[in-house]
């Protein structure tokens, strides 16, 4: 069962995007072009390509299309009814349908080779979590520095073992992942 946090994870991986809540729906847009959303009922919206939409339809059997205008334009179903790895495809498919071109572009180039020019980032960490950290701009271990390992494992693609590997690599730099935020004080009678 897909979760409205794991929609909201997924989506906010990819680059320039920006998130809105109003009236209970959730919609989750590239440079002012919206290519996902979740309806407080719990269905996901995706704004997709017609042959991506076809597939994602025959895979889910609750889905519908999505038609504005009287023309398709995406899928839909209730989020609980997708799979994490096929809403991760999916959303990634709308946000490069949605994207300009020269931005789906660069995603593309990292996707075929994660590792940008001038990287450190050490190749043990595995393709999906160097894919994760890049699209989150951290392309350096002194930028990886600066966030909490909350912060990495919370990027989809980022799990336990790379941010072990990372925090290794760092070490050997002399550096180390950022510490946690301090719990408030008031909370700790207990």
């Amino acid at each position: 069962m897909t979760t409205r946090a794991q929609l909201r994870r997924t989506a906010l991986t990819f680059q320039e995007v920006e998130e809105a809540t109003a009236d209970g729906r959730t919609t989750y847009s590239v440079r002012g072009k919206e290519f996902a959303s979740v309806a407080s009922d719990g269905t996901v919206r995706l704004r997709l390509p017609d042959a991506e939409a076809e597939r994602a339809l025959a895979a889910c059997p609750t889905a519908e299309p999505l038609v504005r205008a009287g023309r398709r334009v995406g899928f839909q179903a209730p989020l609980a009814d997708i799979d994490g790895q096929h809403l991760w495809s999916l959303v990634m498919t709308a946000w490069k349908h949605r994207a300009p071109r020269r931005l789906a572009a660069s995603f593309t180039a990292v996707v075929e080779s994660p590792v940008p020019p001038g990287s450190d980032l050490p190749t043990g960490i595995g393709r999906a979590a160097t894919r994760a950290l890049v699209n989150a701009g951290l392309t350096t271990l002194d930028q990886v520095a600066t966030r909490t390992e909350a912060e990495l494992l919370a990027l989809h693609g980022v799990g336990p073992k790379a941010v072990r590997v990372l925090a290794a690599t760092l070490a050997e730099k002399g550096l180390d992942i950022a510490p946690a935020e301090p719990r408030d004080a008031r909370w700790d009678h207990g």
